[in-house]
């Protein structure tokens, strides 16, 4: 029995490895055909164009391999959290998709956002939890969504921190005796290193807003089914995803207080001042991997072992992580206002 299991976890894994690397290859062929290239400019980190829309592989190979990964281990998953899962993931890719295409404004793009979300937060709430937690899920993922985009913008950076997320969420669930879950999130961890075999710099294909808002999706609906599973688990499943949150939350507080359109496009996150000032982009995805593997991922264990000790570590990491940005970003000024001083003189 046990070594059946074993089997379909390893064919499921493979298969959505296999599904996401070939669409992807097909994907930089039709984005040559379509026009879908994204051109070099002021706000943008790369100097040539290059197709989008290859997170359609993500997407392809997770809607075709979580429902049997939930459905094929034990415990199994509600048929109706797995249907609300595939739907909810299709409507966020839809909308990325058109918008990969053809531009989109950001209202239509947000109220498909927080109907996705809000038909998944439904099911998964059923009647084994309160309903006054929907509001917040709802916002929860809506923010999932595009903080994910936001951080999309650099060779390799999103599709590595959907490995890492993926890979720690699974082991968060095994830990938990939930294998079903488990195999979900490796799910997205395999579609995300099909994908990066052509993202990783310099990129082939960059992953589009098909691909960024699925991946945000898929990470909020893990870690809701986690905190579904146990409460607890909440804490390690912050931790694992530090860098982004962050990166996102503390670059986007900063453009509101300074006055400036949150939602418009910039290059004002932290991985985007490195590359800036110079650093290659396989240096900055490099940068994020150190934090996510010396910091993030060994207090994500020590939360996942010592319950009293989750919501301390996750404070500490979040702390350490805001420092982390506020110096790291500081220099980054330095260095920039002391190339304008030199140019001047």
């Amino acid at each position: 029995m046990m070594q059946g299991r074993w089997g379909i976890a390893f064919s499921v894994l493979l298969a959505a490895l296999l599904v996401s690397s070939l669409l992807v290859r097909a994907a930089i062929a039709y984005a040559h055909r379509r026009g879908m290239l994204d051109q070099p400019g002021q706000r943008r980190s790369h100097r040539i164009p290059t197709p989008r829309g290859g997170g359609i592989g993500i997407v392809v190979a997770c809607v075709a391999a979580m429902p049997v990964a939930l459905s094929a281990l034990p415990p199994a998953w509600p048929r109706p959290i797995v249907a609300a899962l595939v739907l909810a993931l299709s409507l966020v890719a839809l909308v990325g998709w058109w918008d990969d295409h053809r531009s989109l404004g950001i209202r239509p793009r947000l109220a498909v956002q927080l109907l996705a979300t809000a038909l998944f937060a439904a099911a998964l709430l059923g009647e084994e939890r309160s309903w006054l937690w929907l509001p917040l899920l709802v916002l929860a993922g809506a923010w999932s969504i595009n903080l994910h985009n936001f951080m999309d913008g650099i060779d390799g950076l999103l599709a590595q921190q959907a490995v890492f997320v993926g890979a720690g969420f699974g082991l968060l669930a095994w830990h938990a005796s939930q294998p079903a879950l488990a195999l979900a999130a490796g799910c997205l961890a395999a579609a995300s290193a099909g994908f990066w075999i052509y993202n990783r710099s310099p990129a082939r294909i960059f992953m589009g807003d098909v691909g960024s808002g699925s991946i945000g999706l898929l990470v909020f609906a893990l870690a809701a089914m986690l905190w579904r599973v146990d409460p607890g688990l909440l804490w390690p499943a912050l931790i694992l995803c530090s860098c982004f949150i962050a990166d996102a939350s503390l670059t986007l507080l900063h453009r509101f207080i300074r006055g400036r359109r949150w939602y418009t496009a910039h290059r004002e996150h932290l991985y985007q001042w490195l590359v800036r000032r110079g650093q290659t982009h396989t240096r900055v995805t490099a940068f994020y991997l150190a934090w996510n593997v010396l910091v993030a991922a060994p207090a994500a264990f020590l939360s996942s072992v010592h319950a009293a000790m989750a919501l301390p570590a996750c404070l500490a990491v979040y702390t350490a992580a805001a420092a982390t940005w506020t110096v790291t970003r500081r220099r980054c000024l330095r260095r920039d206002l002391h190339k304008v001083r030199h140019v001047a003189t």
